[in-house]
């Protein structure tokens, strides 16, 4: 809850109030613990809080709960137990601007970028490519950066792995070695990939980032909600999207320096599908992003079970936790437990590490920076109700909300502009228009000298059949001649 009056953000309430430093949220934050332990409420409380400071929000909606903020709360036993509790003289329930957006186009906005702008690096991370099919794919790129030819969709790109594989020789002493296997090897994964909906996210219109930057007639930050039931059913697609979204956002915003408060919130649920299996390259440029992007007036809150999920150098960025319960079944997850409550400046008031264990459900371990940017003493706390609606809305308000957006027209309809796949087709049509009249030209002279060959043979022949013919009857005639004149002489010639 955003409290005007001092200028914080009341997260919780244990022995004390817990406030969140604006103008510490942008050194980012952390909201781990098991399933069911109240890490969407705390989602929701804060992306509330922020709203009603005037900042822009974006987060991913896995499980479709988070639908519900564009329409107000209700009250039940629960949330009233904790108003009283708490003594939240002036709670109230109210909805939020919402704008929700669909890779899909289904229940929001159609979502799409550019194979051009997604880049090789994120794309051979979506593709599962090894390091020389990552390589070759950087020089595809490159060649088509040079020749300026535009890959929007993946049919573009398939195009330009054809171009590249066809005239690799030519290539070879400026780009480097082009392989048939690594080509032949994109090309299946972009057939896996258009059978995960991949299809769906590559397109024009791509989506303009600074649209996010809304707000509303009382001065509230937009949500920018992203559905993500359909999505996340194919994790690399689902954080790749994620990761891309972020990475433009930093090219995209200018430098800030230290803001009295963010310029937008990027909360990224299960976070953990953003290191799983990448590649130590990829986890660096993360943590480089994660490092600077709060220099923009940025803050990242990564949602994920378990703090170790995160690697060592992206948590070391982040100043603000909400740690819920965790349970230690194995031995990993003790060993996980103890990273957990070490990362914690220690209260005396209770053993960090016994307290993550008892934790009820909406009830968490709460550390902030303060004004100096100084970790809090851990504190255990109630996390404070939302205000907007716990439920899912139903698909017709969803759908009317969806198209009452202000963005809804703007990117409903696919463009298909001409780009790599037009250019490369027409000019392999023309090429086999050309290699066509050159054949027939070819075949054309070829039947002329045939039938020149022929009229020639034909007169050879004859004459040979004509002098045969000749000496033949010139013979018989002599012999004929001779009989004759033997005959009429009366002589005989020996």
């Amino acid at each position: 809850m955003y409290c005007k009056d001092i200028n914080k953000i009341w997260i919780a309430t244990g022995d004390k109030k817990v406030y969140l430093e604006p103008s510490m949220a942008n050194r980012h934050g952390l909201i781990a613990g098991a399933t069911g332990t109240g890490k969407t409420v705390t989602l929701k409380v804060l992306a509330e809080s922020f709203s009603d400071m005037g900042v822009p929000v974006f987060v991913a909606d896995i499980k479709g709960d988070l639908t519900g903020m564009c329409k107000e709360g209700c009250e039940n036993k629960h949330i009233r137990r904790s108003i009283d509790t708490m003594g939240l003289d002036n709670f109230s329930y109210c909805s939020y601007p919402v704008q929700f957006w669909d890779v899909y186009g289904k229940n929001g906005i159609p979502v799409r970028t550019t194979v051009s702008e997604m880049g090789p690096d994120l794309l051979a991370r979506l593709l599962g490519l090894n390091d020389t099919q990552s390589g070759v794919l950087r020089i595809i790129f490159r060649i088509a950066d040079d020749k300026e030819l535009l890959l929007i969709d993946l049919k573009d790109l398939r195009a330009m792995l054809q171009y590249v594989g066809d005239n690799a020789k030519e290539f070879k002493l400026t780009y480097g070695n082009v392989s048939s296997q690594s080509i032949g090897a994109i090309q299946r994964a972009l057939l896996a990939l258009e059978d995960e909906g991949g299809n769906a996210f590559f397109g024009e219109p791509s989506l303009e980032l600074s649209d996010w930057f809304e707000w509303d007639e009382n001065g509230r930050g937009y949500m920018n909600i992203l559905e993500c039931s359909e999505l996340f059913m194919h994790p690399l697609l689902y954080s790749t999207f994620l990761l891309w979204m972020l990475s433009e956002i930093y090219e995209m915003l200018p430098e800030a320096g230290d803001t009295d408060k963010p310029k937008l919130v990027f909360f990224f649920d299960e976070a953990h599908l953003l290191f799983d299996g990448a590649p130590k390259a990829l986890v660096d440029k993360v943590e480089q992003v994660a490092r600077l992007i709060r220099s923009k007036g940025v803050s990242v809150w990564f949602i994920t079970q378990n703090p170790s999920d995160i690697p060592d150098d992206v948590l070391g960025q982040i100043g603000n936790r909400v740690q819920h319960a965790l349970r230690a079944y194995t031995p990993a997850d003790q060993k996980a437990l103890n990273a957990a409550a070490k990362s914690f400046r220690i209260n005396p008031a209770f053993r960090t590490v016994t307290a993550i264990q008892e934790l009820g459900t909406g009830e968490a371990l709460v550390s902030v920076l303060d004004e100096n940017g100084v970790p809090s003493m851990v504190e255990r706390a109630n996390i404070l109700p939302p205000r907007s609606s716990m439920s899912a809305v139903d698909t017709v308000t969803l759908k009317s909300v969806m198209l009452a957006g202000e963005y809804y027209d703007k990117y409903a309809k696919e463009n298909d502009r001409e780009s790599a796949y037009e250019i490369i087709s027409a000019a392999n049509a023309e090429t086999a228009e050309a290699e066509k009249k050159e054949q027939e030209k070819k075949e054309k002279e070829k039947e002329e000298k045939e039938k020149e060959k022929k009229k020639t043979s034909s007169k050879k022949k004859t004459t040979l059949l004509e002098k045969t013919v000749n000496s033949t009857f010139t013979s018989m005639g002599r012999e004929l001649g001779r009989k004759i004149v033997r005959g009429i002489f009366g002589n005989f010639f020996k």
